[in-house]
């Protein structure tokens, strides 16, 4: 029976959800451009630091890994990204921008706004229960990298909460205009969504984010009545 490496052991990524799926790179002759090698080096570098930050938390891992785990160089790894944190950032950004893209594409209809705050909340949970070793990576782990990297999460936090707030506004799409909750409620929204299902991903092999939704929905519902 074939001996697993410590590579074969580490959970990987789902293709796809966060990042795009990992191509080969090019050997001896080929017809692809230096931008285009770089781009396929990027992504392989971005996908390495995610599942290696997931496994092992970020403190652990240093470029030498992460560059190996990739099937690349440490000279490409460094042609990419100028170190381990500026990696882990540009990997946030992409979680980010997906999780962003899912709320966004939430269907503002004609829900009431307690409907539309639970389908947003869902749609952020949805796309993190999609990928946990991205989710573990990105909500639990990267964190301890620093001020820099808390600071990014906060900014990213308020950019959910001010979507929550305009699309249940009273400048909304749908022209609802009943009494504003203060913004310290949307803030609190986030936040509690956030740190739930962080905790959720620190604690459980297999966490239920979904369950955990329909758990939130009761007291938003409440809290918009």
């Amino acid at each position: 029976m074939a001996v697993q490496s410590p590579h074969d052991l580490i959970p990987r990524v789902r293709e796809g959800v966060f990042f795009e799926p990992l191509q080969a790179l090019p050997r001896g002759r080929h017809s692809l451009s230096g931008e285009e090698v770089r781009a396929i080096q990027q992504e392989r570098i971005l996908v390495s630091m995610t599942e290696l930050m997931a496994a092992h938390g970020a403190p652990g891992i240093g470029s030498n890994e992460i560059a190996r785990h990739a099937g690349v160089s440490l000279a490409a790894f460094y042609e990419c990204f100028d170190g381990k944190e500026a990696c882990a950032l540009a990997g946030y950004d992409r979680f980010i921008e997906v999780l962003f893209h899912a709320m966004n594409a939430v269907d503002v209809g004609s829900r009431t706004r307690p409907e539309l705050v639970c389908g947003l909340i869902r749609a952020y949970l949805e796309t993190l229960q999609s990928d946990l070793v991205v989710a573990r990576a990105y909500q639990v782990e990267i964190d301890s990298l620093g001020a820099s990297v808390r600071k990014r999460r906060r900014d990213s936090l308020l950019l959910f909460a001010h979507h929550l707030w305009g699309v249940s506004s009273d400048d909304s799409p749908t022209g609802r205009g009943p009494e504003q909750l203060p913004w310290s409620a949307y803030i609190g929204i986030i936040y509690t969504t956030r740190q739930l299902a962080s905790d959720a991903l620190d604690t459980e092999e297999k966490p239920d984010l979904i369950a955990l939704s329909d758990e939130l929905a009761i007291w938003v519902t409440d809290l918009f009545r």
